[in-house]
């Protein structure tokens, strides 16, 4: 995970699209369309990629 990917939510549809913001350890800073600036907890909930996965990237 890296500042700049787009992801969803897996279980908020509602929020929209969100743009990853920061990332500090297992803390994901994401701006979501409809709901603002969260922070997430990687070890709780897994984001969802939107486009290509960019860890494809460092694997390819």
């Amino acid at each position: 995970m890296e500042p700049g990917v787009l992801v969803r939510h897996p279980t908020q549809d509602d929020w929209g699209l969100g743009q990853v913001q920061s990332v500090a350890g297992r803390r994901i800073t994401v701006n979501f369309e409809n709901a603002g600036k969260q922070t997430i907890d990687a070890a709780v909930v897994r984001l969802v990629f939107v486009g290509d996965d960019p860890r494809d990237r460092i694997r390819g």
